[in-house]
């Protein structure tokens, strides 16, 4: 009895120990960000003598960090936009149109693009946004964003569509609506909830990239948020406190969508 006590016991303490390493750096950064640089230094384990808003202040308005929050959120949420809409037109093409052998085609490219890595396309995209001179501008990271997006967007929304039943759609032609009408008037408002969630993995996935939006925007009003980190050291003269201050605030975003969609993302992931 004692021996199947301790092995129920086991898994739920592996899990808290795992729990605590993963959360132990937000806790510690969120701590730090209300304190100032003596004390993180002095004592990094501590809590604040005072709670203060001063570093959040700072990273705000002294490090800029709210131009470049403002860019990350255009780029992301026009990138996710794109992607999504290009995504449900595609789904919906290749689940309820009559064209066996350009579906199959089309799929299996879509499969090969989700193969490739987003690193061995860095030097073609370079040159291709050189040519195109795009280069140190927004598209530059939009274009990527919609296009390394688009593959898995279409996989997803694809999956949900083949479960709205037909009879729908034939009742819509019945009243007289064309592709389009059955599209954006029946499909799309069913689909609303797995479209939401899709939107939001596409915009996390855009907010937390990094490589990309550091060697296709040299500019720095054109920054985003994850890359403007690493020039904070320069900025904040080494302010260690704005500097954790600035990385919840670029933490906000995430969490935020994580709390709202937690339940819809793992359902529609398991579907």
């Amino acid at each position: 009895m004692k021996g199947s006590s301790l092995r129920r016991l086991f898994p739920h303490a592996v899990l808290l120990i795992y729990i605590g390493i993963i959360l132990f750096p937000l806790v510690w950064t969120l701590n730090s960000s209300f304190k100032t640089n003596k004390e993180i230094i002095a004592a990094p384990w501590s809590f604040p003598a005072k709670l203060s808003f001063t570093n959040y202040w700072n990273a705000w308005s002294g490090a800029h960090v709210g131009h470049y929050f403002m860019n990350s959120v255009i780029n992301s949420t026009v990138s996710s936009l794109a992607a999504l809409v290009l995504g449900t037109a595609t789904a919906y093409a290749l689940t309820r149109m009559s064209f066996p052998r350009l579906s199959l085609v089309l799929k299996r490219i879509l499969i090969l693009a989700l193969l490739v890595p987003a690193a061995s396309l860095l030097v073609p995209l370079y040159v291709l946004l050189r040519n195109l001179h795009l280069y140190n501008t927004s598209l530059a990271l939009i274009l990527p964003y919609v296009t390394l997006g688009l593959p898995w967007t279409v996989f997803m929304v694809s999956a949900f569509l083949t479960s709205i039943p037909s009879e729908l759609e034939e009742a819509g032609i019945m009243d007289g609506l064309s592709i389009y009408g059955l599209l954006w008037r029946i499909i799309v408002p069913i689909s609303v909830p797995s479209l939401f969630t899709v939107f939001m993995l596409n915009f996390l996935t855009s907010w937390n990239e990094f490589i990309m939006a550091n060697l296709f925007l040299t500019k720095e009003k054109l920054r985003t948020l994850p890359v403007s980190m690493v020039a904070f050291y320069d900025q904040l003269n080494m302010n260690y406190g704005s500097l954790c201050a600035a990385i919840m605030i670029s933490l906000i975003p995430v969490v935020v969508m994580y709390l709202m969609l937690q339940k819809r993302i793992i359902e529609n992931i398991k579907a």
